[in-house]
């Protein structure tokens, strides 16, 4: 397919979720909008994550605030665009007194709306397949949905071309963006007004704009455990201890410090290969289980089996498994800020925006940036 010859009120550069998410936010604006990707289908972080759209835990302010926005524009998609929502909630299992502490500071908190902190014997409601030896209690927070990132991220998109008529250029790498003339490998594009959403490609498109936000890349280890059979059911995304110590919403808990001193007491390998786990449960019963993170700007791409067995153990201790065998690797790359800089959108040309998460919370808060990108882009 060669570029096409109409005119564009807005073209948007990368069609991973957040370019999809400035595509459903021009939409909602009744723009004619064209995606133009350089690859025939979404292959990147948006398809090799949990599809875990995570509330709880986000960083006070800008990132808690879009996280719900996110999560409630999911919930207003999933059912017109055929999405299943494979399961609701989060159970962050206590195994210490220092994350029990920070559970309760946190439920306790303003960001903790809607969060409770549950003992033991709930988990006979909320998550019977976790193990209860050494569990103090859990942080139960009903705010999360989870889909399957691998289906829905191309739901979205075939949703937003047959509803909201919205044009995919897939297969084509852009060179140049100067509204109104955008250069593909394919041919020119007329647009207006341009978005380029680029994730972990920091160089080809306005690099010194990206620059300013020091970013580097992130690669993380993701497994598949092997479906766990009639009657396991996970119920909720799961996480513990771990996640407590490295999501910042937590930072504000004066008892975190606490346990991140016990975390680097306890598990330095583990907090030397940036581990936390996550695990989540696919339809078919499998488990998504997750996840490491090493930082280079151009990260090797191998991935050593001890740590994969360092997430294995975590999930072993956490939950009662019927089945432990991994089924299926794969990591994933994605922009991290060394700014600490968790998304951000800026000004190149009057006309262009580029768009960043840099925080591996792409599918958690991409579309409520995306909403204040399209609303500056046309104030």
């Amino acid at each position: 397919m060669t570029a096409p010859t109409a005119a564009y009120d807005l073209a948007i550069v990368g069609a991973g979720i957040i370019g999809l998410g400035h595509a459903l936010a021009a939409a909602r604006w009744g723009l004619k909008i064209i995606v133009i990707d350089r690859d025939a289908q979404a292959n990147g972080a948006s398809i090799r994550n949990f599809g875990f759209i995570t509330v709880t835990g986000q960083a006070a302010g800008d990132m808690w605030r879009r996280a719900r926005r996110a999560r409630d524009v999911w919930d207003e998609i999933v059912g017109p665009a055929g999405i299943p929502v494979v399961h609701r909630g989060t159970a962050i299992l206590a195994r210490s007194d220092e994350a029990l502490a920070v559970a309760r500071e946190f439920a306790g908190g303003e960001m903790g709306e809607g969060c409770q902190v549950l003992p033991p014997s709930a988990l006979d409601e909320k998550m019977p397949v976790a193990r209860r030896d050494g569990v103090r209690g859990f942080l139960w927070s009903p705010h999360e949905l989870r889909v399957e990132p691998r289906t829905a991220v191309p739901a979205v998109a075939t949703w937003l071309e047959a509803v909201h008529g919205v044009t995919f250029l897939r297969g084509a790498a852009v060179t140049e963006v100067a509204p109104p003339r955008v250069e593909t490998s394919r041919g020119p594009v007329r647009a207006n007004k341009v978005v380029v959403c680029p994730g972990p490609d920091l160089v080809t498109l306005f690099p010194e704009t990206i620059a300013k936000y020091r970013p580097t890349l992130c690669k993380l280890h993701m497994l598949r455990l092997a479906p766990q059979g009639p009657g396991w059911t996970l119920g909720a995304s799961m996480m513990m201890d771990l996640s407590f110590g490295r999501y910042l919403g937590f930072d504000g808990c004066p008892s975190v410090a606490a346990l991140r001193a016990r975390i680097a007491r306890l598990e330095p390998e583990t907090l030397a290969n940036g581990i936390h786990l996550i695990v989540v449960q696919s339809a078919d019963g499998s488990l998504v289980v997750g996840d490491s993170h090493h930082y280079a700007p151009t990260p090797d791409p191998f991935a050593p089996d001890a740590v994969d067995q360092l997430i294995l153990r975590h999930a072993k201790e956490t939950l009662d498994l019927a089945d432990d065998r991994i089924v299926e690797r794969w990591t994933g790359i994605y922009p991290s800020s060394a700014n600490d800089v968790p998304a951000f959108f800026d000004t190149p040309l009057p006309d262009v925006r580029v768009a960043m998460v840099t925080s591996g919370a792409g599918m958690s808060t991409g579309f409520a940036l995306a909403e204040e990108v399209i609303a500056d882009l046309y104030a």
